[in-house]
């Protein structure tokens, strides 16, 4: 992974073979940044990507292994239980211009990973909300919470 400061947050490169989610998420933990917007492209292989199930309350995962063009990442970081979380979701298209999308749960760069992080000055984290049956934003402190 390389990496530059820009104004109010980092353009990062993750690296052919570098998986997104992982190399993301411990880039968060190292530079203590615990809100933010991600935006990315480039093309991965390797993809999990899921729907959630509003009625299961489970996702639903799709895994393709071959490479596809990473047309749009959009995501944002937050935390859960104290640790930087990224929440993310793709569109893709394969060789035949065929789209794909949904949760992103990893991918692994195949040619490029371009991305930029913005930091969002907040104290905005993720808790399980029950009704929902996934960790919820949060943007009140727990006391005001009912």
């Amino acid at each position: 992974m390389q990496y530059t400061k820009i104004e109010n947050g980092y353009m990062i490169y993750v690296e052919k073979d570098e998986k997104i989610m992982e190399s993301l998420t411990q880039f968060c933990i190292k530079n203590d940044i615990n809100n933010a917007q991600l935006s990315g492209i480039g093309a991965v292989r390797n993809i999990e990507i899921g729907a959630f199930d509003t009625k299961n309350k489970k996702y639903i995962r799709q895994n393709f292994d071959n490479t596809w063009e990473l047309v749009s990442y959009q995501g944002n970081v937050s935390l859960k239980d104290n640790v930087p979380f990224i929440h993310a979701h793709v569109t893709l298209s394969d060789h035949n211009l065929d789209m794909k999308g949904g949760h992103l749960f990893e991918a692994t760069v195949a040619a490029v990973g371009e991305f930029f992080l913005r930091n969002i000055d907040n104290k905005v984290y993720r808790q399980l909300n029950e009704d929902v049956g996934l960790p919820t934003l949060c943007m009140i402190d727990d006391s005001r919470v009912f």
